[in-house]
């Protein structure tokens, strides 16, 4: 196995000697005699832990330091100091020195320390692997969509992605709003942190203000101990409240005061936390009818409408159908480990033709099932779900996805009036009185269902 390097500065040749003899057993040890040579060594070469002495002619260790850590780059610096000067050592480590080694050495305490600095850089370049894995996964151009629709909010995703501002995603259940909070943020300044993720839906009422905001010990009954929320942890970072749409009043107020003031209170706490959280929000609700009917502050809803992104569902951008299945096709294969597949014309016809209430979820998890299901190279109709094979698959999937548990009721049959009434208006050419007819209504009632469902096209003269 080859040696983790380790770099001596210090302008004494006979404490690089010394520190060399030591660790020469377990490393590959190097040594210069000033900040400027070290510097300038570690640009061009690979480094695990730079040994760096503080009081140094010219350029001193404190500044060297936080050269290197204004660099960004892996090596883990343990200070070295004599006696006298520990108080300076103490400073380095505020400044992101990893530890620090007083003179004269003791030899086990000098290899406890490396070893533990080796440890270190090997999990920072492992953590730093990891983001720019993260950071290619949710890159725009990981997203696909090549219809209209998809690319003019693609455009608005990378304006907005670098600022701050709050952004709110709206769509259906299933359209990829989480995935585009998460291009959002690891396209941003706070990439370097995780996005923390709430789903404001699924944590009770009763239970989602101490998820936000935390609590103190003895706040209520089973508070044993403090508790941080999730404003807190997601400081210098960003939060994605999913679902914000189901959030009670009482809690939205909270997040009101947060977005405008950058402070809250704990529950059981008096003293305000100040945070600095962007704030991406996402539902599937019509926030304005909530606004309607009491159930959504407008004041917050204000707020949280500084950017508004809408994701089409994907029967409105039929289009992107064809490369989604190419997408997950390749995508599924990998991740399961096995051979790429592909569809029959028969069962890509079902596919293309399918209206996809639960969108690119229900699209992926199709595809996920043939590939496991199947057997041979080419998936024919006969390893698709039964419910996309009747009667050619043209029956309306809200029934299927209802019982699936995919959708609400309610949700189902807003989908469905919403269907009925955009091709009645398609058949009248958008005359709303001649709509009306074919559906066996009144333009006024119409007119009402299309103001609740969020219709809005330009009614024409007959």
């Amino acid at each position: 196995m080859e040696k983790r390097r380790v770099l001596v500065v210090d302008d004494e040749p006979s404490v690089r000697e010394s520190l060399r003899i030591v660790l020469k057993e377990r490393y590959d040890v190097s040594g210069v005699s000033s900040a400027n040579a070290a510097l300038e060594l570690i640009s061009t070469e690979p480094f695990d832990v730079v040994m760096l002495d503080i009081l140094m002619p010219g350029m001193d260790g404190l500044e060297a330091l936080e050269q290197i850590k204004q660099r960004g780059t892996t090596p883990q610096v343990v200070m070295v100091t004599a006696t006298k000067t520990v108080k300076t050592a103490v400073t380095a480590m505020k400044l992101g020195a990893f530890d620090y080694i007083t003179k004269p050495f003791d030899v086990e305490e000098l290899l406890v320390i490396v070893d533990r600095a080796v440890q270190s850089a090997d999990l920072a370049r492992e953590v730093e692997a990891l983001r720019s894995e993260v950071g290619v996964r949710y890159s725009f151009d990981n997203i696909v969509g090549g219809s209209a629709k998809m690319q003019g909010f693609l455009r608005t995703v990378s304006m907005v992605a670098p600022l701050k501002t709050t952004v709110l995603i709206t769509g259906e259940s299933g359209t990829g709003k989480e995935l585009i909070a998460k291009a959002i943020h690891y396209h941003s300044p706070r990439a370097h942190k995780p996005m923390i993720t709430i789903n404001c839906a699924a944590i009770p009422e009763n239970l989602l203000e101490s998820e936000l905001f935390g609590h103190e010990r003895g706040a209520f009954t089973d508070a044993h101990q403090k508790k941080l929320g999730q404003f807190e942890l997601a400081d210098q970072s960003t939060l994605f409240l999913d679902e914000i749409g189901e959030m009670p009043p009482q809690t939205q107020a909270k997040i009101l005061r947060v977005l405008e003031q950058g402070e809250f209170t704990r529950i059981g706490g008096g003293q305000p936390q100040h945070v600095d959280v962007r704030v991406i929000a996402a539902t599937n609700r019509d926030l304005d009818r909530g606004i309607s009917d009491g159930t959504f502050r407008s004041d917050l809803y204000y707020r949280l409408n500084v950017v508004s992104i809408h994701l089409p569902p994907l029967r409105e951008r039929r289009e992107d159908i064809a490369p989604l299945i190419r997408h997950f096709l390749r995508a599924k294969a990998e991740e399961l480990g096995i051979p790429e597949k592909a569809f029959s014309n028969a069962a890509l016809d079902l596919l293309m033709q399918y209206s996809w209430p639960g969108n690119v979820r229900e699209l992926e998890n199709v595809i996920e099932r043939a590939l496991v299901l199947s057997h041979g190279p080419v998936m024919s109709p006969e390893d698709l779900p039964q419910y996309l094979c009747t009667t050619n698959g043209r029956t309306h999937p809200a029934q299927q996805s209802v019982l699936r548990g995919e959708t609400r009721l309610s949700e189902a049959v807003d989908l469905f009036e919403q269907e009925l009434i955009r091709h009645a208006l398609n058949q009248a050419q958008n005359n709303q009185t001649r709509a009306a007819e074919i559906l066996g209504t009144t333009r006024r009632i119409l007119k009402y269902k299309m103001d609740k469902l969020g219709i809005v096209v330009e009614d024409k003269p007959a």
